[in-house]
């Protein structure tokens, strides 16, 4: 597995062990380009590819069965994590969580967010919940 990681924006991305995650979520023969983009790359990257006008947090693309991309938009991640009662470093995660289990195949719904919560635990980002 190769993780290519790439930071558009003049922010540092919180430091995680990315290449891990997407490790145990994806697999180790499964190549993921992960790239923390701005709010005009993030939109312009919904409206190309999903005809949604809004800014994303997260956006997955599987290019095939084992190659895939995911765009975090950082100033999102910002603004959204008191939200969801999360730091920012731990939403960030969060969004990386969610957009391998998206290249991995499921949808949003109860077996997601179980998956969510089981990661985010396994990794130290947050605490099990009940």
């Amino acid at each position: 597995m190769s993780l290519t990681l790439r930071n558009t924006t003049r922010t540092s991305p919180p430091r995680h062990p990315y290449e891990a995650m997407t490790n145990t979520i994806l697999g180790r023969s499964y190549d993921v380009t992960l790239v923390f983009v701005g709010r005009t790359r993030a939109r312009a990257l919904n409206t190309t590819y999903r005809k949604k006008t809004y800014i994303p947090n997260v956006l997955s693309f599987p290019l095939d069965a084992k190659t895939g991309e995911i765009y975090i938009c950082l100033h999102i991640a910002k603004q959204e994590a008191p939200k969801f009662d999360m730091t920012y470093t731990q939403y960030v995660a969060y969004l990386l969580i969610h957009g391998a289990l998206h290249l991995k195949g499921y949808g949003h719904g109860a077996t997601m967010d179980k998956l969510e919560r089981k990661h985010l635990t396994a990794f130290g980002i947050t605490k099990q919940l009940v």
